[in-house]
């Protein structure tokens, strides 16, 4: 099937016709219906996949909360203190010329959530050394309504950014954002895989549209083309499909999506990690399954624009040749 050749009366009937373009017309037509369908409702197509920010009464509820208790600007003030975190993947097969590469990780910025936060993050990220960004979903405080917020802070953060910068959405992210984002300079993965070559190697970088609310991922489509002795590295918004990924091939995964719990119990123990995983790999580095991943806790908030125990982190990722 294909695009109808005609000319679109409107921007909604622009932007589905740019979409089909880009997506293809199925991909197009059904990932739109889905995020029409249940975009604003608590719980997505499976019934265990939870919205807790589309609980109308959730946001006033948490923050009365912790104010009743002291913790309201104590936790504010921490979601605004970023940290650098470094992890390092160790791989036997790393082609040469990728030796000490280091890609700058991004997840969960929520961008219209919190100007401050936003700031943070541009002022960290404005020093630091690396040879590619990769942003892994989740740009938009709301998972419903108005896109302007989040694509102006996304515009002023990707001219922060230098180079190349691959990204996949979240469960708060609209397709109806893919242009914008492109239009950016960002390169969007939706379900696909670019190489990426390096002084002469090359690594192949594939991502996969939202897994968690929606279920629009399609890991298959992202790596067939990838050569089995190639070194793939897989973004994900989420964690939840590391044992599909792990049995797939994929050599690195990176996601966010748990913001390592957000509000953690003393410890940095998380109250809830709303993801389908093991706790093991809800922040930070793991192993599954012969596959290297990393769980970023992100650098923004949701629901409401605290942290307690659980610092918000900006992530560099270095490459070296060596056994995990």
């Amino acid at each position: 099937m294909t695009a109808r050749a005609r000319t679109p009366k409107n921007q909604d009937e622009l932007l589905e016709y740019r979409l089909s373009l880009r997506l293809g017309p199925v991909h197009a037509r059904q990932r739109l219906g889905i995020e029409r369908e249940y975009e604003a409702q608590v719980f997505g197509q499976d019934r265990a996949s939870f919205h807790l920010e589309n609980v109308t009464s959730a946001p006033a509820f948490i923050r009365v909360c912790l104010q009743l208790v002291g913790l309201f600007r104590r936790g504010q003030a921490n979601s605004r203190r970023l940290s650098l975190a470094h992890n390092q993947f160790r791989l036997p097969d790393l082609p040469a010329a990728f030796e000490g590469y280091r890609i700058l990780h991004l997840t969960d910025l929520h961008v219209d959530m919190d100007e401050a936060n936003l700031q943070a993050v541009i002022a960290l990220i404005e020093s630091l050394d690396y040879d590619l960004c990769v942003l892994t979903g989740d740009y938009r405080k709301l998972t419903w309504g108005p896109l302007d917020g989040a694509l102006d802070g996304m515009a002023r953060l990707r001219d922060a950014i230098r180079g190349q910068a691959c990204a996949v959405l979240g469960n708060h992210d609209s397709v109806r954002m893919v242009p914008g984002l492109e239009d950016m300079g960002y390169t969007l993965l939706m379900n696909e895989m670019i190489p990426i070559e390096h002084q002469g190697d090359t690594l192949y970088l594939a991502g996969v549209d939202d897994a968690h609310f929606y279920k629009v991922h399609n890991l298959q489509r992202a790596g067939d083309d990838i050569p089995a002795s190639g070194i793939s590295i897989l973004l994900s918004h989420t964690p939840e499909i590391w044992r599909e990924a792990a049995h797939a091939g994929y050599d690195l995964f990176l996601c966010g999506h748990t913001h390592g719990g957000q509000i953690c119990l003393p410890g940095g123990i998380p109250v809830t990690l709303d993801s389908d995983c093991p706790r093991r790999l809800g922040r930070g580095y793991w192993q599954a399954n012969g596959m290297q991943g990393y769980t970023s806790p992100g650098a923004g908030t949701s629901v409401v624009n605290v942290r307690l125990n659980c610092p918000p982190e900006v992530t560099l990722h270095t490459l070296t040749r060596g056994p995990a």
